[in-house]
């Protein structure tokens, strides 16, 4: 699959998403809580899109050739419905929690539904990487590793900035935003090491 062919799967989630959420503000009457959710997921999918847009030609190439191989195919395969569930997933966790969930084994199970959908976007991640070629995966895990090691970084000083009142997070917040600013920090990482090698 192609990068203009994923941008415009994401925006079939995205718009799929908006409709959704038009469906749920004007037919079904769900609060605006519910119908702001489905437009922020949808948001975030529109911003990938945007995202590979800006990619300089050379990437753009270098992914096409790379996901036209065996592992490139089903790599993708398995991405894009992860992606879709893990939005549906997502939504349905943070609703069903908001209407109160009151065992809390049961509210621990529904809050790390989400999780399941990243587990499973790893195990395609560490499929994709046993099946490369030599070249490819040395530039992946150089950039896993480069992008491991600035979030570590990064939250070891908001950790010390926190620690010295400078700052002050929401700790939720912070763990949630860990994996997106991983792979964030490893599509950046991935570039620079790439580029080194062609």
């Amino acid at each position: 699959m192609t990068l203009r062919r994923m941008q415009w799967a994401y925006i079939g989630i995205a718009l799929a998403g908006l409709l959704l959420a038009a469906a749920g503000k004007w037919w079904l009457q769900w609060p605006d809580s519910a119908v702001g959710s489905w437009v922020g997921i949808s948001c975030g999918f529109l911003l990938g899109v945007l995202l590979m847009a800006l990619l300089p030609r050379w990437w753009r190439e270098h992914c096409d050739e790379m996901y036209a191989q065996p592992a490139g195919k089903r790599y993708i395969r398995a991405l894009l419905p992860i992606m879709f569930g893990y939005a549906v997933v997502l939504y349905g966790s943070m609703t069903l929690i908001k209407h109160g969930i009151t065992s809390v084994p049961l509210r621990a199970v529904v809050a790390v539904l989400p999780a399941l959908a990243i587990a499973l976007l790893m195990r395609a991640a560490l499929r994709y990487l046993r099946e490369i070629d030599e070249l490819q995966r040395r530039i992946e895990t150089e950039a896993i590793g480069i992008s491991a090691l600035g979030v570590s970084l990064l939250y070891f000083a908001g950790g010390l900035l926190e620690k010295a009142k400078v700052l002050s997070f929401d700790a939720g917040v912070a763990m949630i935003w860990v994996f997106p600013l991983l792979m964030f920090l490893y599509g950046i990482s991935k570039m620079i090491v790439t580029k080194r090698y062609l």
